[in-house]
């Protein structure tokens, strides 16, 4: 299901995303490469003998060209679509110097939630000219990326949750909408991996959270993120859920 396929992973340039996109290649998998930096989707794509685009995610015609470029390139577009692009953002509603932040919340739901349902979208138009295959009629599949934080939002992150809460909250009806297309639609919601993001944490930060992490107690890998998205891409039942993976992860009030 994933060997000759056409693959695109956005925010491949690093993390959850280029775990994602070597682990699809291995398996077979034309892999196209998006990343807000050409440099970062260009380092991985190579490695892969992948696809190099750049795109911010929030902007539809950069996605739209990104997507004909791999319809060029590939002469398919992707069966297989895996958004990983994002922003992680800390701030208060009501820092203790009053300042207002509006603008932290609104920059955070256009990357999060608008660019994944940006790439969504664009994704559905896209694979709905493809042909169904197998006794299914299956076109293909979109799986997105949300966050424990969705259920267990700490202090300072209202805007991020809310994004993420958002991109939790289409699942279902993107996948029920979808459902006659053949296009099912996923949502994967880590816990604390190793990636950028993270790497930006205070170490007492991360200490602190990872006594809320049972077993393994440690951070995940991003191959164990790219090992579920291969799942799901594999397993046709899976379709208009939620998946949690956090090592049973509740994360602490701040």
């Amino acid at each position: 299901m994933i060997n000759g396929s056409v693959a695109l992973v956005t925010g491949a340039g690093s993390g959850l995303g280029e775990a994602t996109a070597r682990r699809l290649a291995a398996q077979g998998a034309r892999v196209a490469v998006l990343d807000l930096s050409l440099e970062a989707a260009e380092k991985v794509a190579k490695d892969i003998d992948g696809l190099a685009v750049a795109a911010d995610v929030s902007n539809a015609d950069q996605v739209e060209a990104a997507f004909a470029k791999v319809v060029e390139t590939f002469g398919s577009a992707p069966s297989i679509v895996n958004s990983c692009a994002g922003i992680g953002t800390a701030t208060r509603i009501l820092p203790r110097d009053g300042a207002l932040t509006i603008d932290v919340f609104e920059r955070t739901v256009r990357v999060n939630l608008i660019g994944t349902y940006t790439v969504l979208n664009i994704a559905a138009r896209e694979m709905a000219k493809l042909d169904p295959q197998g006794a299914d009629g299956a076109r293909g599949v979109i799986i997105n990326t949300a966050s424990v934080a969705i259920e267990d939002g700490q202090i300072g992150q209202a805007a991020y949750s809310a994004s993420k809460g958002g991109v939790a909250s289409l699942t279902l009806p993107a996948a029920r909408e979808l459902a006659r297309l053949g296009i099912r639609v996923m949502t994967i919601a880590p816990g604390l991996f190793e990636t950028a993001m993270s790497a930006g944490l205070p170490v007492d930060v991360k200490a602190e959270i990872l006594t809320n992490v049972p077993f393994p107690n440690r951070m995940g890998l991003p191959d164990e993120y790219a090992k579920l998205v291969q799942s799901i891409v594999e397993n046709p039942m899976l379709n208009g859920t939620v998946i949690r993976i956090d090592a049973a992860t509740r994360m602490p009030i701040k």
